[in-house]
């Protein structure tokens, strides 16, 4: 069955980077329930061989795009971030002392503790784009605004998944200009 969810995770994520070309130094959010990924409730079962297969086709996309990965914690750590240092740096993140583990933390976030090459947890972060597997709420983690992606595929095993990407907050009201045109694109 791993090997058929793994086949869904590989079409979500082609088409989202077909929809979503993420650049070097963009930031995507993950969140994702391995509980809910197998059909059971989300933290009640949560399988490091879903996670490390999750892991290895996010680390896949991540080669391909150049972007960087933020992998979500459970509520049990107020739903923190595993993130390389060097994101964390370059970002400004504040690192916090914590360790997630299966049950104070999650599977996927365990799993990705354990293979990232210099990871830490920090509280909060801002991303350009997420997937959320199995309903974890990640929207507290994008960038004001968030817009939805839709995909064809739209489970991962009985994981519901929710794609978002964001965008510049549009300001100014009715004689706000968002783009440049003939008519006014003059300085006279």
């Amino acid at each position: 069955m791993i090997a058929e969810w793994e086949n869904q995770l590989t079409a979500i994520l082609q088409e989202f980077n077909e929809q979503v070309p993420l650049k070097p130094g963009q930031l995507l959010v993950v969140g994702c329930s391995t509980s809910e990924v197998i059909g059971k409730k989300i933290g009640t079962a949560g399988s490091f061989d879903v996670a490390a297969m999750i892991f290895r086709q996010l680390k896949k996309w991540q080669e391909g795009t150049g972007a960087d990965l933020a992998f979500q914690c459970c509520e049990h750590l107020n739903r923190a971030l595993v993130v390389e240092r060097r994101v964390a740096l370059a970002r400004g993140f504040e690192e916090v002392t914590v360790i997630p583990v299966q049950h104070a933390g999650g599977s996927m976030a365990t799993y990705a503790h354990r293979h990232m090459m210099d990871p830490v947890v920090v509280e909060f972060i801002k991303a350009d784009a997420g997937i959320d597997i199995g309903g974890t709420l990640i929207g507290m983690h994008i960038k004001h605004v968030a817009v939805p992606v839709r995909v064809k595929q739209r489970q991962v095993g009985y994981a519901q998944v929710t794609l978002a990407k964001s965008r510049p907050k549009l300001i100014g009201g009715m004689r706000a200009v968002y783009e440049l045109t003939a008519d006014n694109s003059s300085c006279q």
